[in-house]
């Protein structure tokens, strides 16, 4: 019979796969997307979506069922790490990755934008005191590897310095996130998200109308909002729960697949000929 806490790292596996399957999903949905608005603008309303999204049926369900959450809810000590989150990984995160992609070649974005997990773990272990796992540590490197091939196209390019290094700040900004989430894993998850979703969609929205960014239709707006539902708000929803479970290393390096699923979908749906590079980055990752 398994043990309580054997349960939990099963469990906590568990959602940091499914988040990272459904983070994964959002990026290639998202790319059919980017050609009818401001990334920005794109970023607003993923994360409007998820906010609003899970609101609605948050209230939906209290509603019908007339029960409330038995999930702890946030307290005012709890204000300082979510702020934190909310500025690092909804606002200074994408800011400098807009900034960073405005500036930098494609191959050598997607390269870099690889270190988000990297920075989670050594924040976890180094800053944060988890426990460190040469374990895990091996398996973070393996999946690593196969993000850094699945992002090759070759020879990378060199791209403006100040660009590279805006991306990698923003990784660094989404680690420091993902480790300041940790501290709320305890509290209700929809909460979270939903605050984090509203606040973070609102200040993308704010900087893209005043970047002069036009509003896209209202059927581009509803997909949109549904990407980010499920990519942005449910994958959080089981990020925290994962991190709550098995920590911030641990659930940064499961979530490290979402590459590999994002990569994978591609293939079935935007009919990308897999490669070499792809078929070694499935072994790393298994």
């Amino acid at each position: 019979m398994k043990s309580g806490k054997q349960t939990g790292i099963y469990s906590g596996v568990f959602f940091a796969i499914g988040a990272a399957v459904l983070f994964g999903a959002s990026t290639p949905f998202a790319k059919l997307l980017i050609g009818k608005l401001d990334p920005v603008m794109l970023a607003g309303l993923l994360y409007l979506g998820s906010g609003s999204g899970l609101l609605l049926w948050k209230l939906l369900s209290s509603f019908i069922k007339n029960v409330s959450s038995q999930e702890a809810k946030l307290h005012k000590t709890d204000l300082p790490w979510l702020a934190g989150a909310i500025l690092a990984g909804g606002v200074i995160g994408p800011v400098l990755l807009m900034f960073g992609l405005a500036t930098t070649p494609a191959s050598s974005a997607s390269l870099l934008l690889n270190l988000e997990g990297v920075f989670t773990a050594l924040l976890a272990w180094f800053v944060f005191k988890e426990n460190f796992d040469s374990r895990i540590a091996l398996g973070m490197a393996a999946i690593t590897m196969g993000g850094l091939l699945l992002s090759w196209a070759g020879k990378p390019e060199l791209g403006v310095p100040w660009g590279a290094i805006a991306i990698i700040g923003a990784c660094l900004a989404w680690g420091i996130d993902n480790n300041l989430t940790r501290k709320l894993s305890a509290s209700d998850p929809f909460q979270i998200t939903i605050i984090k979703g509203l606040a973070a969609g609102s200040v993308n929205l704010i900087t893209a109308i005043i970047k002069g960014a036009q509003f896209p239709s209202f059927s581009t707006i509803l997909l949109a909002g549904l990407v980010g539902v499920f990519g942005y708000g449910i994958s959080l929803i089981l990020f925290v729960l994962a991190l709550r479970n098995i920590g911030a290393a641990r659930t940064g390096a499961y979530f490290s697949l979402a590459p590999f699923i994002g990569a994978t979908i591609s293939i079935l749906i935007v009919e990308d000929k897999p490669t070499i590079y792809f078929a070694v980055a499935a072994v790393l990752m298994g």
